[in-house]
């Protein structure tokens, strides 16, 4: 069945974007304001989504870093309550949370806590991704996962790491790189970005080169994945990832991010030529 279509929602994206003092972008009040607007299961995604920056804050909580992604959904108070009981995480990384505070408890049963933490948390939120209503939603962390996957093996290989220690979850893109010995894994042929994930990795010294190189290809697949997608959940879903690369950027590089801010808002200027010619 065919999802909720939010026309003036999509029109009214720049307005949510721009923050009236500094003309820039303020994610928190967008999303905040897209909340207000989405139905309960479409705004269950963009939490879920949001996710993902909450579990990179229960690893560093966990392993005793002050580290902080602020795009997540929980602030730093909220986070350490969820690590202590996990009640508003998606149910599969709430189970892994318990599983590592209690060893020998029932959630353990189904999760393997001989294997490092982060590894067994992200495996559980790729999984509830992949059962996801969203295409968008689980074809996007399909391939989140393989592409830092693919990073992640790139760095353990260069030095001299198993690179079976450091790969989330299963899949072909997975059992491959586990087993290829070939500079890109043996991907190049099925994922196209896999050799400029590999050389972004080993060849860029410039660790801000290296970023931005890695999120242009972020950028290009949210497009590729959305393309066919205007005014529905999956548009939001895709419009919102490049938001956080912006609010990314804006932080490691504030002339890069006024970049990479500008080619949003002219990416909006092209859907309202779609929503004009939608209403003829």
């Amino acid at each position: 069945m065919a999802g909720k279509n939010y026309y003036a929602t999509v029109a009214g994206l720049r307005e949510y974007a721009l923050d009236a003092d500094s003309k820039g972008l303020d994610i928190h009040a967008l999303r905040e304001s897209l909340y207000e607007e989405l139905s309960a299961s479409d705004a269950s995604l963009l939490h879920l989504l949001y996710a993902a920056c909450d579990c990179e804050n229960i690893v560093s909580l966990h392993y005793g870093s002050t580290a902080f992604n602020l795009l997540g959904n929980l602030t730093r108070e909220e986070l350490a309550e969820e690590y202590a009981n996990p009640t508003r995480l998606p149910k599969g990384v709430a189970a892994v949370i318990r599983a590592y505070a209690d060893p020998e408890g029932e959630d353990a049963e189904e999760v393997d806590v001989t294997e490092r933490f982060e590894k067994s948390l992200f495996e559980a939120y790729y999984a509830e991704c992949a059962a996801s209503k969203s295409r968008f939603m689980r074809e996007w962390s399909e391939f989140d996962r393989t592409l830092r996957n693919i990073q992640a093996a790139a760095v353990a290989r260069a030095e001299g790491i198993p690179v079976n220690e450091v790969i989330v979850g299963g899949g072909d893109a997975a059992e491959q790189m586990r087993r290829s010995s070939a500079a890109d894994f043996g991907l190049r042929g099925e994922y196209d970005y896999a050799e400029g994930v590999v050389a972004a990795v080993n060849d860029e010294h410039d660790i801000l080169e290296k970023e931005r190189k890695i999120d242009i290809i972020r950028w290009s697949q949210a497009d590729e994945l959305s393309v066919f997608n205007y005014f529905d959940m999956d548009a939001i879903l895709a419009y919102m990832v490049k938001v956080n690369i912006v609010a990314r950027w804006a932080l490691l590089d504030p002339a890069r991010g006024r970049e990479m801010f500008n080619r949003l808002m002219a990416e909006l200027d092209g859907r309202d030529v779609v929503a004009a010619a939608t209403a003829k």
